[in-house]
């Protein structure tokens, strides 16, 4: 292809934009994205170290498509995601599971030459996803991998009427908080700071606790979701007067060192967990779909696209 790319990687611990090649012919099914808008996540930062293209939510326009593409045209927009490829035949893939093919291809384990932080992206046609009309290009870029990986977690396990309580009101979880109310549970909010309490209501929370005082609950939540930059106190969180007993456990972050629960209220209270990387294709469309449909929105900052807005 004669396009000229460039892609933003870490070069001695700055990030810069260099020269990026791209294949020298488009697959029969790959569709070539002019990258308009991407959005930074923290995988992105804990992977610039190694080097990789940067970037895995991206939004653009479709400049080219491979001669067996029938789902893009040219000028089309489309979003590009954490999941870019899976075998198509496992028992994972043939159930609409293909996030957990053990050929999977995602960020950070393959495909390292080709990043959202880029002029250009190529993707599987079938790992594209188109972005609703009514959605503006800078807040559906933080969907294709925040929005994917919270509503994914969410639509398996929360029910209409249930109590969600939400650990943590930055980064996915002010987007739990919004998914959670539009499928139709009560939110209770836990947060380290009263100031956060506005905040949080706006996002659709009925109830707010703050993080160190979980007792003060008015009543207990069936589902909880780990949002936070750690875990919080399971002493005093594993309680069927704050955690309904069968309740779930979402994680949806991975701070740093073990995920270590107390066995005597896991067992005795039903306590499940219930782990979630990303949304599958299919989930990934419906939860573009219904973010717009819902006027579900992603909190935002603008920066120009360039190595002065990495600074």
């Amino acid at each position: 292809m004669a396009q000229s790319n460039q892609a933003f990687r870490c070069v001695n611990g700055e990030i810069k934009r260099v020269p990026s090649e791209l294949p020298e012919e488009l697959g029969p099914n790959s569709v070539l994205l002019k990258i308009t808008h991407s959005s930074l996540c923290h995988t992105d930062i804990l992977l610039a170290p190694y080097g990789l293209a940067l970037g895995h939510e991206g939004v653009g326009i479709v400049e080219k498509v491979g001669n067996s593409v029938n789902s893009f045209k040219i000028g089309d927009r489309a979003g590009a995601g954490y999941h870019r490829g899976s075998c198509g035949k496992c028992k994972y893939c043939m159930t609409g599971q293909d996030i957990w093919c053990n050929d999977r291809l995602i960020y950070g384990e393959g495909d390292i030459n080709n990043g959202t932080f880029s002029t250009y992206f190529v993707a599987d046609e079938t790992y594209l996803h188109h972005i609703p009309d009514t959605m503006p290009s800078e807040l559906a870029a933080p969907l294709q991998c925040a929005g994917a990986t919270t509503y994914g977690a969410l639509r398996d396990v929360v029910k209409p009427g249930e109590r969600v309580g939400v650990v943590g009101i930055g980064s996915l979880g002010h987007l739990a908080i919004q998914y959670a109310a539009q499928l139709g549970a009560e939110v209770v909010v836990f947060s380290t700071s009263s100031t956060k309490e506005k905040e949080a209501r706006s996002f659709g929370a009925k109830e707010f606790v703050l993080l160190n005082e979980p007792e003060k609950i008015t009543k207990p939540v069936d589902v909880l979701v780990l949002s936070g930059a750690k875990y919080p106190e399971w002493s005093r969180f594993l309680q069927k007067t704050v955690l309904a007993r069968r309740a779930t456990l979402v994680p949806l972050t991975a701070p740093q060192g073990d995920f270590t629960l107390p066995s005597v209220p896991l067992f005795f209270e039903g306590y499940k967990i219930h782990t979630s990387l990303v949304a599958s294709r299919q989930v990934h469309n419906e939860m573009l779909g219904f973010s717009a449909l819902r006027n579900i929105k992603p909190v935002i900052e603008l920066f120009e696209f360039s190595e002065e807005g990495f600074k």
